[in-house]
Parts: C-alpha cells; structure tokens; sequence
C-alpha cells in the first residue's frame, strides 16, 4: 500500500474543497443525499459520495490513487460534531 502524502496545508484543502462544491458540485449531490458524506479531489474536481467518509474517499482514491481528497456532510456545515446543538444548515 502507498503513503500518501498531503501536498497542501488544511487551509488549502478546504478554500478548493468548498470552491470546488459551491461552483458546482453541491448542485449534483444535494437532492437526496441530505446527511451523506461527498469526497472531492481537490486537484481534479472529480467526488464520490458514500454514507462514511471511508466509503467516500476509497472509493475516490479508487479511481484517483493519487486525489487529494476534502470531505464534506452534504447539506451541514461539518462532517462532525461534538455536543447537542446541530450543525444542521438552515
């Protein structure tokens, strides 16, 4: 198995990530996937979407070994939370 190495800082990966979902990629995915997790490379553009981020992102790296992948829970604004309040977005 290779070692995959990061090749931008976290805050690189989420300003693509989220440009990357706002220019287009939420349109796909929103309808009917509320909840479930979307796996972008941020390098191609090209995601999966998955109930888990495992299921997300391996299947990314599948077609991609080499994806830089950012993962987002469709329709929240985190992938997880701690605590009672929702992230929910209204």
């Amino acid at each position: 198995m290779a070692v995959r190495q990061r090749r931008y800082s976290k805050e690189e990966l989420a300003r693509r990530g989220q440009e990357l979902y706002e220019s287009g990629i939420r349109q796909q995915v929103e309808a009917g996937n509320d909840g479930k997790i979307v796996a972008i490379d941020i390098e191609t553009g090209d995601f999966e979407v998955d109930e888990t981020v495992m299921g997300a992102t391996d299947r990314l790296f599948e077609r991609q070994p080499d994806a830089q992948p950012w993962t987002l829970r469709i329709g929240h604004s985190a992938v997880y939370h701690f605590g009672a309040r929702s992230l929910k977005k209204d």
